[in-house]
């Protein structure tokens, strides 16, 4: 028996049509159908053949897919391929490429976006300076695993009050991110950790949607696509390394093990427990890559605080320093680095996440004079203790120079 290609939700009818790609492939979207043209087109009988609905719904599943929940239809696109047991050498081997020293936790990370769609996962963000790394081919790849699930972003889009065609998708990749703007951060943080967003489309009232989106950001630039603070625990940074070899029909290849690697997918066991909101720690998905960007974010007076405590530090041969906000300022005061006690706290506090002292106690305070040379003499504060371990952990780049 034909399927009907109608149905009517609420009061209005759609035709379920497919839309054909350049790839060959074919989309299933949902269009406005008028119930006049249908009645010329079948007879006002085929009316009542039509499957009725009571509105929309989006619930993703791909392993047990439902087209209706309790009378409402379900918007999310259900998979077109289906797991068989299959060679997926090539798969594998590209995941290595894109993750690297993390390629169990990259393979838990698609297990995860098949197995259990809702689950909360990372900011991934795939960067490298270099061309012909596989960064475009990983997220073609992946729309060909999710489909429709799948939609790509630019930086302008995102920033768009209008969110309609990405507020409901499993995945929205951002290719080329520049993010110079630090409510662009704020908003894409949010987004990762919600389950509730705003749904707003043109001409039409906001409403409140269920969201379940991932973000995978790619970006040429390596230092500063984002503006990260130290603290952030949602941004799994991964530098990806040149291809060893490009090949033309590279992405062919890998479509074609995609049944077979779904298999695998449904049949492995996650390699990470369930730890985090995210699933991941931060300690787990701590990358090179992420401490690189996080540098490059610091402030000017965060820079050359840190340069000044090294210095002191390999003057005198120690494994920590003590410091009060006031022996900082007057050290900044003498590079001409503008700042004032309330910023240094804040920086000392939440920026560095340190404790000071209590009470008063004695320490050994540095002092910096006119020539630039250097001198610990006795003092009583309460004093805050910034490790050698801490800076050159967090501030590698600028102590090499």
């Amino acid at each position: 028996m034909k399927q009907i290609p109608y149905i009517r939700v609420g009061t209005s009818y759609y035709k379920r049509v497919k839309a054909p790609t350049i790839a060959g492939h074919f989309n299933e979207i949902l269009v406005h159908w008028n119930m006049e043209t249908i009645k010329q087109d079948h007879g006002k009988d085929h009316l009542s053949k039509i499957s009725k609905y009571d509105g929309f719904t989006c619930i993703p599943s791909h392993i047990e897919f439902k087209q209706e929940y309790l009378g409402f239809y379900n918007i999310y696109s259900p998979l077109v391929k289906v797991p068989k047991e299959g060679d997926i050498t090539l798969s594998l081997k590209f995941i290595k490429h894109i993750f690297g020293k993390h390629y169990e936790l990259g393979l838990d990370y698609l297990q995860l976006l098949y197995l259990k769609p809702i689950q909360v996962l990372p900011i991934l963000c795939l960067v490298s300076k270099e061309r012909s790394t596989g960064k475009s081919t990983f997220l073609k790849w992946l729309k060909e695993i999710f489909e429709n699930n799948l939609t790509y972003l630019t930086n302008d889009s995102f920033s768009s009050q209008f969110n309609a065609d990405w507020a409901n998708k499993l995945l929205i990749c951002i290719d080329e991110v520049l993010f110079n703007k630090e409510e662009l951060t704020e908003r894409i943080k949010y987004l990762s950790t919600t389950n509730i967003n705003k749904l707003e489309a043109k001409g039409k009232d906001k409403r409140e949607v269920e969201f379940f989106g991932k973000f995978i950001l790619c970006s040429n630039n390596e230092d500063s696509f984002i503006k990260i603070d130290a603290n952030e625990t949602r941004f799994w940074v991964i530098k990806v390394p040149v291809l060893e070899a490009e090949q033309t029909n590279y992405l062919e290849k890998l479509i074609e093990e995609i049944p077979a690697f779904l298999y695998y997918l449904t049949n492995r066991k996650l390699h990470s427990k369930h730890l985090t909101r995210m699933w991941f720690t931060a300690q787990q998905i701590k990358t090179k890559a992420l401490i690189k960007l996080v540098q490059n974010n610091r402030n000017r007076v965060e820079k050359e605080l840190a340069s000044i405590l090294m210095g002191v530090i390999e003057k005198f041969d120690l494994e920590a320093v003590d410091l009060c906000p006031l022996d900082a300022l007057l050290a900044l005061n003498r590079t001409r680095i503008k700042t004032d006690l309330t910023q240094l706290r804040r920086l000392l506090k939440k920026d560095w996440r340190l404790s000071n002292k209590g009470n008063s106690n004695s320490y050994q305070k540095f002092v910096i004079w006119t020539d630039g040379d250097m001198t610990l003499v006795d003092a009583k504060g309460r004093y805050f203790t910034v490790e050698k371990s801490f800076l050159t952990e967090n501030f590698d780049d600028l102590m090499t120079e």
